[in-house]
């Protein structure tokens, strides 16, 4: 490193069906004819609950249950069968799998819901592939409905203290209407690495193409087990909140046992009531919109409709603490750096002080480098000496021979750093480009907490060790020309960006300081349709949320990317610096910016 300055009771998961696909042209219907697994949003499928102590009966009538495991690292439960051409195709995979995963400390159990396969049909199976773990033939769906399986080639992985990490697709070898000589995506098995290093999957959710099942009547039956701290909460709690409210976290109160929770109870369920916590402004899309692009983002933290009702029941019912056997892992966080040890670390010189009270101006800080050569950069971070009191740092890159102080922020950044989002890892074969001999200006904006401190904040650059096949671009959408009349208390402004070529975005991020109440954009197609790409209709300056799509957008050339924010300069916005000012294009935040960031690649 180098430095520079199954009693059926398992419907205790609650996992919901998948939604009913909205009706789309003709055209769209035809592209998925061909259909491989699709991410999911972790939260509405069940994942981080507790799993109830399912008993079932193997082939052979050997009696189970999960507790057996008890002394497993990971226990995956699988659905398979010898008729859906799917299952048939994936079976040795699972078979594999299971030999590579069984000394490693991972049980395989194996269902096969269909009541018309025989036992002679699956003996043969067995033999064939070589499964080991115990096979349950679910004729009845009994086990099949506890889990609330949706076909029947999906994988669920639970941990040693039976918590769903991970539900959905083995990989993405074998789908509806095509098949690879190999899968380029591993989920499964890179989930089972995952729980295996102590880490929580990066995917914790697919669907999974196979066979869909069909139930009699309701899909899962309602549970009727009370909600306790142990069984339900500690886990909400755990997905959701640790990242910051840990007693190393940049939150100001830690929320990692019962006792803490207690005490900061009533302060959670007023967050949770007015949706402001956990830090998430997306407006959720309309799934039945045509105008609605049908977006996931990757780095969501909005709590699903049933956590939420969860956690807020369980405070009206007066804090249940439950059974301590029913208790989640501990959550392990990373000590140093995310992205790993960094191939290089930029820190700003010299500390910069931070005062007890009132605002600070943004600071601006330049590093140089002395690199000889391009080099391409694989995984990045921020990190804060003192992050309780760093609102938002921005790094940008200015070529070698650039000298001017001031920022062009239409050019885009090359790393950011929001409380709980502080780094970026590529996957392999992408890249952001650093210039030879570049400089790397660090823009910090910093928030005083009551008491004086400093802070050093350093970069740390994890770099590829190829050229990447794509290179990752930011650029910002702005209109440096903005004016907010005084008084006004819902003012829009517009800019937006002509599409040269065809792109893939990756992320946005809006950004508009103290008097920013609402942002948006939408995308015009050549055909001049419209549709929506984030809307965000409570805009928070206090939170710079960067917007990840969890699968790149296709947008043809000839587009236009449009934004618009929305501000307050009347006397009833609180943060409001003088109402009685016109408000023009500005660094500090007593100015104002729309700037909407784009995070692209061409493919």
């Amino acid at each position: 490193m180098r430095v520079l300055v199954v009693p059926v009771v398992l419907s205790l998961l609650g996992f919901t069906a998948f939604s009913d696909r909205p009706i789309l042209p003709p055209a769209v219907e035809a592209a998925e004819v061909r259909q491989g697994p699709k991410l999911l949003k972790p939260g509405d499928h069940g994942i981080g609950r507790h799993v109830a102590d399912l008993s079932f009966s193997d082939l052979a009538d050997n009696q189970h249950k999960f507790s057996d495991f008890a002394d497993r690292k990971a226990v995956v439960v699988v659905l398979t069968g010898t008729g859906c051409p799917l299952c048939l195709k994936y079976a040795p995979t699972l078979a594999k799998l299971e030999g590579r995963y069984r000394d490693q400390g991972v049980s395989f159990v194996f269902v096969n819901p269909n009541a018309s396969e025989t036992t002679g049909q699956i003996q043969e199976a067995i033999r064939t592939h070589g499964f080991q773990g115990p096979y349950v033939r679910d004729a009845k769906g009994q086990f099949t409905r506890a889990i609330n399986a949706r076909t029947t080639t999906e994988a669920f992985v639970l941990d040693a203290a039976r918590t769903l990490v991970y539900r959905g697709a083995v990989d993405d070898q074998y789908g509806l209407g095509y098949s690879l000589d190999a899968p380029r995506r591993t989920y499964l098995a890179d989930a089972l690495d995952a729980v295996l290093a102590g880490r929580q999957p990066e995917i914790a959710a697919t669907s999974a193409p196979g066979c869909e099942l069909f139930f009699d009547g309701a899909d899962a039956a309602e549970s009727s087990v009370e909600a306790t701290y142990h069984n339900r909460i500690s886990r909400i709690l755990q997905n959701n909140c640790l990242e910051c409210h840990r007693s190393d976290g940049l939150a100001p109160f830690s929320l990692e046992s019962f006792e803490q929770t207690k005490d900061f109870a009533g302060m959670i369920r007023s967050v949770v009531e007015r949706r402001i916590m956990p830090p998430w402004f997306a407006a959720p899309h309309d799934p039945d919109s045509q105008d609605a692009a049908d977006i996931l983002w990757s780095n969501d933290r909005s709590l699903s409709e049933t956590d939420r009702s969860d956690l807020l029941a369980w405070i009206r019912s007066g804090l249940p603490l439950g059974n301590p056997e029913d208790a989640p892992l501990p959550r392990q966080f990373p000590t140093e750096w995310i992205i790993g040890t960094p191939d290089l670390v930029v820190q700003i010189p010299e500390p910069i002080s931070i005062k007890a009270t009132g605002r600070m101006p943004y600071r601006y800080v330049r590093v140089e480098t002395d690199f000889a050569e391009d080099r391409w950069v694989q995984a990045i971070e921020i990190q804060p000496t003192d992050r309780a009191v760093v609102h938002h740092v921005l790094v940008f890159v200015q070529q070698r021979g650039e000298s001017r102080p001031e920022i062009d922020e239409r050019s885009g950044f090359f790393a950011a750093y929001v409380p709980g989002n502080s780094y970026q890892r590529y996957p392999q074969g992408f890249a952001k480009k650093l210039p030879a001999g570049a400089s790397l200006i660090f823009q910090l904006h910093y928030t005083p907490n009551g008491t004086s401190t400093s802070d050093q904040t350093r970069l740390g650059i994890a770099f590829a060790d190829l050229s990447p096949r794509h290179v990752v671009r930011n650029m910002g959408i702005a209109n440096v020309r903005l004016s907010i009349p005084p008084h006004a208390d819902n003012h829009a402004q517009h800019a937006s960006l002509d599409v040269p070529a065809d792109v893939r975005l990756m992320a946005l991020m809006p950004h508009m300081h103290l008097r920013g109440k609402a942002f948006r954009y939408d995308l015009v197609l050549p055909s001049g349709q419209r549709r929506r790409l984030l809307d965000v209709p409570r805009y928070d300056f206090n939170w710079q949320l960067e917007y990840r799509l969890a699968e790149p957008l296709d947008i043809p050339r000839g587009s236009r990317i449009e934004v618009t924010g929305w501000y307050d300069n009347s006397a009833a916005n609180p943060a409001n610096p003088d109402p009685t000012q016109s408000v023009r294009w500005g660094p500090q935040t007593e100015d104002e910016m729309l700037l909407g960031y784009v995070e692209y690649y061409i493919p």
